[in-house]
């Protein structure tokens, strides 16, 4: 198995982290397998991805990545975009959290579904609380949108990528959706 590669890219939001495995098949194209929004400095930000990715120096992406890296931008900038085609690898997550991220994935953008009817979804309705804590792991944010996954109570629920609920907040704000509480008072 190839190792995987990473690198830091400025966006309106601050420095993300992308990490990626080239393909064994020369046929295929790279995967993603990591994404970092940003931290409290763009170091931080290198420091958790190159962590996560298990590697030392960044690397240059290849085109199928950079086109991702421009998605990312192009969405953060608010031109809202839709990252169901950009290719994942998740090996070692567990079954219930690939539904999870399966489904979450099918949530236009500017809406949102509470963490009770994605368990309804997946035909496990008192699992709600499962599919928060799987969200919780999930290690692409934004490309599997978990923002758009919220509390039953109409709030925003948990977001335990950098900045939390704010970060949580300003994703949806970008894409239309609307925020309980509001953005700003």
């Amino acid at each position: 198995m190839k190792p995987i590669s990473y690198c830091v890219f400025e966006t309106a939001l601050g420095e993300c982290g992308i990490a990626w495995r080239e393909p064994v098949d020369p046929s295929s194209q790279p995967a993603v397998t990591l994404f970092q929004l940003p931290e409290a400095t763009p170091q931080k930000t290198e420091s958790r991805i190159a962590a996560r990715a298990g590697s030392r120096q960044p690397s240059v992406p290849p085109p199928c990545v950079v086109g991702v890296i421009e998605k990312i931008r192009r969405h953060l900038r608010g031109e809202v975009q839709d990252f169901r085609d950009v290719a994942v690898e998740l090996d070692g997550i567990p079954p219930f959290d690939l539904r999870v991220y399966e489904a979450a994935r099918e949530i236009p953008a500017g809406q949102t579904r509470t963490y009770g009817e994605i368990a309804k979804a997946l035909g496990q309705p008192a699992a709600a609380q499962e599919v928060g804590q799987a969200l919780s792991r999930n290690p692409v944010p934004l490309i599997v949108p978990c923002h758009r996954v919220s509390a039953a109570d109409g709030k925003l629920g948990g977001f335990s990528a950098p900045g939390g609920r704010a970060t949580k907040s300003k994703l949806l704000a970008l894409e239309g959706a609307p925020v309980t509480p509001p953005l700003f008072s």
